[in-house]
């Protein structure tokens, strides 16, 4: 039977490797897209998986620096996702006014 420590390991090393798979998966969505909604929840999902990351090697490596990296990269990764987000819907307010004068102009 494992002791405390041993357990603890084990399932960091485990974490890791879920973690590690996890944003390998994130990247094949966010290279493949096929749209650009896809793309932005794609990188907010892997900006949470790198924040897992970090929390995580702080822990093995008990050092706080790791949870400090992680706070300015979910602050980063949060304005980076409101701003795509506001340019897709731009994006999406553009095409709908261009089809709109279009069919204004045709009797």
């Amino acid at each position: 039977m494992m002791s405390g420590p041993e357990f603890l390991a084990l399932s960091i090393e485990i974490s890791f490797a879920l973690i590690v798979i996890a944003i390998a998966m994130t990247f094949i969505r966010l290279f493949i897209g096929p749209s650009l909604a896809d793309r932005v929840v794609a990188l907010d999902m892997m900006t949470v998986a790198i924040l897992a990351f970090c929390g995580l090697a702080a822990l093995r490596s008990r050092d706080s620096a790791f949870l400090d990296v992680a706070l300015v990269l979910g602050l980063v990764g949060f304005l980076a996702t409101v701003a795509l987000a506001r340019f897709a819907k731009r994006r999406k307010w553009r095409a709908e006014g261009i089809e709109r004068s279009a069919e204004e102009e045709s009797p």
